[in-house]
């Protein structure tokens, strides 16, 4: 949905950094099949929020021509001002109470077997949201019985119980994602705190070990390999399962400068690492993003670990 204020008005005095030339490897096709109309359709009829749109995801073709959708709940404006983020920054609408049920409508609709929920931070919420993440994924459960749910929640700063609420509604794959290594954050993630997003993913396993965990960051924002590898090694500490990488690309030219681009053998490299530290499933490619492919990576992460526990049995 279109925001009436400036996008970014946090950035319009920065410095320009220009928007570099992307590689052959991580171009994509403008969006033009008819499913992609369709599902573009029912987002505007059900007034959704989708990340896919608003983050500018570089797969929405190819995801919304297989009526795949991560619904962006909360409302479109976040309180946080992440310099790599394309999504609104501002001071927030008013929540709509009904947004749960019209998200459960909407999936429904769309007939999905995994549906992906995430949202914008909302630090000026007591509960950052918790409530609200807990009633969509109860909704989604009363309508979409069979349809199985992941959540890419903010980190809940500060945000006493939160976590808890939401870890209480049993998503079946809890996402949050540390987006980069610890040196970067005060540049990248301003708001945010690297050692309480990888605490907050370690409490989601003492509530519920049964639940999937996963995380992601991007590449290509000026770490090095030692500090992705360490990243894995703190992911694994925290025993998450899922671990995805993709490359960095810059929204516009108020947005985080592009350090380099990441070349698929290095994806590869940090695919066959992560594999070694543990993690049951691991997505590493340019346009690898948190829910893309997200459904069959579900599929594989529940047979990853009924392979291991039948080896281990």
């Amino acid at each position: 949905m279109t925001t009436q204020h400036p996008r970014h008005p946090e950035k319009a005095h920065k410095p320009d950094n220009p928007i570099q030339r992307k590689p052959a490897w991580i171009r994509v096709k403008a969006p033009v099949s008819r499913e992609y109309h369709e599902t573009r359709q029912l987002v505007r009829a059900q007034k959704l929020n989708t990340v896919c749109e608003e983050a500018a995801c570089p797969n929405i073709g190819e995801c919304w021509k297989q009526k795949h959708v991560t619904v962006m709940i909360l409302g479109s404006v976040c309180t946080r001002a992440c310099t790599f983020c394309n999504v609104a920054t501002g001071r927030p609408d008013l929540l709509d109470p009904h947004e749960p049920e019209r998200v459960a409508d909407a999936l429904a609709g769309l007939g999905l077997a995994h549906v992906v929920v995430t949202s914008v931070d909302r630090d000026d919420l007591d509960d950052g949201g918790a409530e609200h993440f807990a009633r969509t994924i109860r909704a989604i459960r009363a309508r979409s019985p069979a349809t199985t749910i992941e959540v890419l929640t903010p980190d809940f700063l500060k945000k006493d119980g939160a976590l808890e609420r939401v870890v209480a509604a049993r998503p079946d794959v809890y996402n949050h994602n540390l987006e980069t290594v610890p040196r970067l954050y005060a540049e990248v993630r301003p708001g945010a705190r690297y050692f309480h997003s990888l605490r907050l993913l370690d409490r989601v396993k003492q509530l519920d070990p049964a639940m999937f965990t996963k995380s992601g960051i991007m590449v290509g924002l000026g770490e090095d390999k030692t500090e992705v590898l360490q990243v894995m090694d703190d992911l694994r500490s925290a025993d998450v399962d899922f671990l995805t990488i993709g490359q960095y690309l810059q929204p516009t030219s108020k947005h985080h400068a592009i350090d380099r681009f990441v070349i698929p053998d290095e994806f590869e490299s940090y695919r066959r690492n992560a594999l070694g530290k543990g993690f049951l499933m691991v997505s590493s490619s340019p346009l690898t993003r948190s829910s893309y492919h997200a459904g069959d990576d579900f599929a594989a992460l529940r047979a990853a670990r009924e392979a291991k526990l039948a080896a281990t049995a």
